[in-house]
């Protein structure tokens, strides 16, 4: 499979001895990371680099979306011990930036959004040091439940819009285009001093005009950061890839968003949503703070 890749598509196996020793943290406190369970080409450079995305509420995911190589049916149950967890391999791992996300956990009356509190909290008071990132699923459009995570103030809330409205019956057949820019833009309303993202695939048989106006609808819900990678296949049983889109194209995307006002970009091929995620987080930040002494 990976000799149909294009050349600009290539990335270095990561260092087994530290990702022997993030495994083994893994397994003895019973923690999963989006990293394995999504196949990201980027697994082991985020932690050598100190940061790391980590998957709660276990590693089963209630949806079926076509792209996602996140296994999917019936849902553990919420692990309790979960958010102590998470502290502990932080504190083991020195992160400074951690990412938190989850499964979808539609089965859940919240979403899982108490749990999401819970760990936000947690990592605050007792690794104040630590930036923190959370990557949502969409909590079925409620208002409470994201208010909930909100409310635990994290640095930066992350919702991914994944693709283009015209694909989501056969990529995102269970999720709203609308409803995930209404999300983002609910966080703001909630709390404006919140950093908000989001994260589209290309490669899935979009058009340009199409993501254009994906990064419109973005910039009206006031996403402050975005992400663009290319969708590669996990599996011959997922989504096909209809496009392999050159760095050039990328580098377009980029300087598109940009000009739009985005704080933050990172568009290449091998970018995923915690891609240079504290890059992005600080480049934004002392933009905001700029713009505050500014006023």
């Amino acid at each position: 499979m990976k000799n149909t890749f294009p050349p600009w598509i290539k990335w270095k196996a990561p260092d087994p001895t530290i990702l022997q020793r993030i495994k083994g943290i893994m397994e003895d406190l019973e923690l999963h990371t989006i990293c394995e369970s999504a196949r990201c080409p980027n697994t082991g450079q985020c932690f050598s680099q100190k940061t790391a995305t980590f998957l709660i509420l276990g590693d089963v995911c209630s949806r079926m979306c076509t792209f996602c190589a996140v296994k999917k049916g019936v849902p553990q149950p919420v692990n309790e011990k979960e958010p102590l967890s998470i502290v502990e391999a932080v504190r083991r791992l020195a992160l400074h930036y951690v990412v938190i996300t989850s499964v979808t956990r539609d089965d859940l009356a919240d979403g899982g959004a108490s749990q999401f509190a819970k760990i936000i909290d947690l990592l605050h008071k007792q690794r104040s040091d630590t930036v923190v990132e959370v990557l949502v699923p969409d909590f079925l459009g409620s208002f409470g439940a994201l208010k909930a995570v909100v409310a635990a103030v994290p640095q930066v809330v992350n919702h991914n819009i994944e693709t283009v409205p015209r694909l989501y019956a056969g990529v995102r057949p269970k999720a709203s285009y609308e409803r995930s820019l209404v999300l983002l833009s609910n966080v703001k309303r909630i709390d404006p001093s919140i950093l908000t993202k989001s994260g589209l695939m290309v490669g899935l048989g979009e058009r340009k005009n199409e993501v254009i106006e994906v990064m419109r609808g973005l910039k009206r819900a006031n996403c402050d950061l975005l992400t663009i990678g290319q969708y590669l296949r996990p599996s011959p049983n997922h989504h096909e890839v209809l496009a392999f889109v050159t760095p050039e194209e990328f580098s377009q995307y980029e300087n598109v968003a940009l000009e739009m006002g985005f704080r933050g970009v990172a568009s290449g091929p091998l970018v995923r949503s915690s891609f240079k995620a504290e890059e992005l987080y600080l480049k934004a930040k002392s933009e905001q703070q700029a713009l505050i002494l500014g006023e």
